[in-house]
């Protein structure tokens, strides 16, 4: 799991990236809101933790920007400001959770489990992709103009982890590692074909290529 960690104290950024990665994770840790904005811009991530009071726009209105442009990545709020209605606000911007400082790194690890298996836990299995089309993923089957199209499994791990990060760029590795998994062979040629197949059921505009790093369904 992928983790984008904004914290404007170094010394706590350090301990607390250190303690996750220990625990399994992948840790990107920014600085200030700008950083983030880059980040987010060209990599994926399955869970932001965000303090607020940090250099350029606050942790609040860089997740309120975030939600405007449709990217739903689950967020946790990390922050001394615990007044009722920081809370409210948190929660109004789009945040999943919220955890007051000072805090015990347990705590976040829980915190961060249960926010994970319900993020990915398969709670509605289709998936409306605009008004014409819709996924069932455990079918693997679209549906467009009430016909019925069964995907393959490397089509429908594809289309189930772009649309899981819309409007954010999956990396090639990220594609690989999720649809083939490292102990099986793969290559760019075999994932073009997928690409190509998918842009042919729901629309080309609706999977966009970026140059060397993957692609971003929009």
């Amino acid at each position: 799991m992928k983790i984008l960690y904004l914290e404007d104290d170094y010394d706590l950024s350090e301990t607390i990236e250190e303690f996750l990665e220990e625990e399994g994770f992948i840790v990107t840790s920014v600085y200030n809101s700008d950083s983030a904005l880059k980040q987010l811009f060209h990599n994926s991530f399955d869970l932001l933790i965000l303090d607020v009071q940090v250099p350029g726009i606050d942790g609040f209105e860089l997740l309120k920007e975030l939600r405007e442009a449709d990217i739903l990545t689950p967020a946790i709020f990390t922050t001394s400001r615990n007044s009722i209605e920081d809370l409210s606000t948190g929660y109004e911007v789009g945040a999943d959770d919220y955890l007051k400082k000072p805090f015990e790194l347990q705590e976040l690890l829980f915190r961060i489990k249960a926010l994970l298996k319900r993020e990915y836990k398969v709670q509605n299995e289709t998936i409306q992709i605009d008004t014409h089309i819709t996924f069932n993923y455990n079918l693997q089957t679209l549906i467009t103009h009430e016909k019925s199209l069964k995907l393959n499994n490397k089509e429908s791990e594809l289309l189930k982890i772009l649309i899981s990060h819309k409007n954010q760029c999956v990396t090639f590795d990220q594609i690989f590692e999720y649809v083939w998994g490292f102990d099986k062979e793969h290559n760019e040629a075999s994932l073009r074909t997928y690409i190509k197949n998918l842009r042919k059921y729901i629309g080309k505009e609706r999977i966009k290529s970026i140059k060397k790093q993957g692609y971003i369904f929009v």
